[in-house]
């Protein structure tokens, strides 16, 4: 079994300091994929995640303190891409694609459109891009799985007070349709498959005590070939896990 972690840390630097590792320790994801770490390597210590066997990659934004991906894991991957080969979303560190023979593997940091509308048109414009290139990758009969933070909430199911935030973004029509064009696209997300009528929520606001309150959003996913379907055995919302305003979550694949 293959067990993948996808985590928004929201800060590399004090989830490290809120003791995420010894949470990784127990767990033990195969691979551990990592979102807004808002700092480049050389900012903090990294060699707690070698203690425990795995080797990392980094990929930070231009600017500190903002953005930003890593990825930990035991086996090394084929190839390992960073970036998706556009400057614009590429200075941010928001994609790392590892490349292993049985699947191709995008630990992704979508753009949050919350700073007006002309942020929001640059995260359409991400998962277009994103989409061109796993079209590609599907075409070449690969299997692809998506995760990360995606900063949108798909349906009314994925977040406490749809009707209230139908004008916010990451609930705005414009950016939900584009998780259904993934859908349309050969994609699964997972996590509903397995689980259609259940309500969980993997980020809370800081403030209002949301998260003790149970306001939340499902905003991180695991979208994965048709091919994959089968193959997946559990996808868990680890919600009782802190160190973060987002939890993080497993898919476990056979």
């Amino acid at each position: 079994m293959i067990r993948i972690t996808t985590w928004n840390v929201n800060g590399i630097r004090a989830a490290l300091q809120k003791g995420i590792l010894e949470w990784i320790r127990t767990h033990k994801a195969d691979i551990l994929c990592l979102q807004e770490i808002k700092a480049k390597p050389d900012q903090f210590d990294s060699s707690g995640f070698n203690e425990l066997g795995y080797q990392c990659i980094w990929n930070p934004a231009t600017h500190s303190g903002y953005s930003g991906v890593g990825v930990a894991y035991y086996q090394e991957p084929k190839k390992l891409t960073l970036g998706l080969g556009r400057d614009e979303f590429d200075e941010e560190g928001r994609v790392i694609q590892l490349s292993y023979p049985e699947f191709e593997l995008f630990n992704v940091y979508f753009p949050n459109g919350g700073r007006g509308t002309e942020r929001v048109q640059f995260k359409l414009e991400f998962y277009a891009h994103l989409l061109k290139i796993c079209e590609q990758l599907h075409n070449q009969s690969k299997n692809i799985i998506i995760t990360g933070d995606f900063n949108t909430a798909h349906q009314e199911i994925d977040l406490k007070n749809p009707k209230e935030n139908s004008k916010i973004s990451g609930f705005l029509p414009e950016e939900r349709v584009w998780i259904d064009y993934y859908l349309q696209h050969g994609f699964v997300d997972i996590f509903r498959h397995l689980y259609p009528e259940k309500v969980q929520y993997t980020w809370w606001t800081y403030r209002f005590k949301a998260r003790e309150r149970g306001i939340g959003w499902r905003l991180d996913y695991f979208l994965v070939s048709e091919s994959l379907v089968k193959l997946i055995k559990d996808v868990i919302i680890h919600d009782d896990v802190y160190g973060s305003d987002h939890c993080p979550v497993s898919m476990e694949m056979n």
